[in-house]
């Protein structure tokens, strides 16, 4: 692909940066310095073909998941098919989860073999982390992505079972067929809380004249979603509209926990938050 992968570190001389086409990392580690350095040239050694691979299998992966089950033959299309199979009830593309799996296969290969504290990949805010035992982390959420700053703290430790974690929302770098202003998912890994951060977000709707939809391909040619009519405009609401928008993706968040396929999650829409989680899972709203 032209242009080819590129990776340089970041001013502050602790945290890489891997870039090609669309695929834009940021990665950070704790650990001596020729632990990080090994596991950094380890990290760019991965990526150098991740893109490339995925191309080639871009056609069936903008495809709904269905009967029978796809096995591909790219590592992060495999675990992007992972995570989406088990929502192959409702409509489902493994794009759902392309983020979060670039992220987990990144971060995987970064790990082998190297003595950190921590590592984690953020891909553009779908990211995949590892904890060895005893540490521990703070996430912070962030509801507007216009309005950056913290609405929220996950707090994380190596006896929990989230490596990953995931926000989706209508003014994403994703269309959405829901109006949430963020869905931030915790999980197992970032595969999963992608799809399931994406399909949440799906859920908090209304129908309401203050909200604009245009098709998909009306937007973009290539979209995995076709027709269907994404969220281009959410206007004013009342708190009722609010109210059941959020309990919608309530609703669908409970069930995917019940079913074991997310730990935790934050719905955000117009100042209003729902959480949807046990408190040992750490988040604080």
């Amino acid at each position: 692909m032209a242009g080819g992968p590129q990776a340089r570190l970041l001013d502050d001389g602790r945290r890489l940066h891997l870039h090609h086409g669309p695929i834009d990392l940021i990665i950070g580690a704790e650990g001596e310095e020729t632990e990080i350095a090994r596991a950094y040239a380890q990290a760019g050694d991965r990526f150098e073909d991740v893109l490339d691979v995925l191309v080639g299998d871009l056609k069936r992966l903008r495809s709904a998941v269905e009967e029978p089950r796809w096995h591909p033959r790219g590592p992060v299309a495999r675990r992007m098919m992972n995570a989406v199979w088990p929502h192959r009830a409702g409509f489902v593309t493994p794009m759902a989860a392309v983020a979060g799996a670039v992220a987990d296969e990144v971060l995987a290969a970064m790990i082998v073999g190297r003595d950190l504290a921590h590592g984690w990949v953020n891909n553009s805010g779908d990211i995949a982390f590892h904890l060895v035992p005893g540490q521990a982390l703070t996430l912070g959420m962030v509801g507007d992505l216009f309005q950056p700053g913290i609405d929220g703290l996950a707090r994380l430790d190596d006896t929990m079972n989230i490596r990953g974690v995931a926000t989706s929302g209508w003014e994403g770098r994703s269309y959405s067929l829901g109006i949430a202003d963020a869905v931030t998912v915790l999980a197992c890994d970032a595969a999963t809380a992608d799809v399931a951060a994406t399909l949440i977000a799906n859920e908090v709707d209304v129908a309401d004249p203050a909200i604009r939809r245009e098709p998909a391909r009306s937007l973009d040619d290539d979209s995995d979603l076709g027709h269907l009519p994404v969220t281009v405009e959410v206007g004013d609401l009342q708190p009722a509209a609010i109210a059941y928008a959020l309990d919608r993706g309530a609703i669908a968040a409970e069930t995917m926990r019940a079913a074991g396929l997310m730990e935790a999650a934050v719905l955000l829409l117009k100042g209003e938050t729902r959480v949807v989680g046990d408190a040992p899972t750490g988040i604080e709203a």
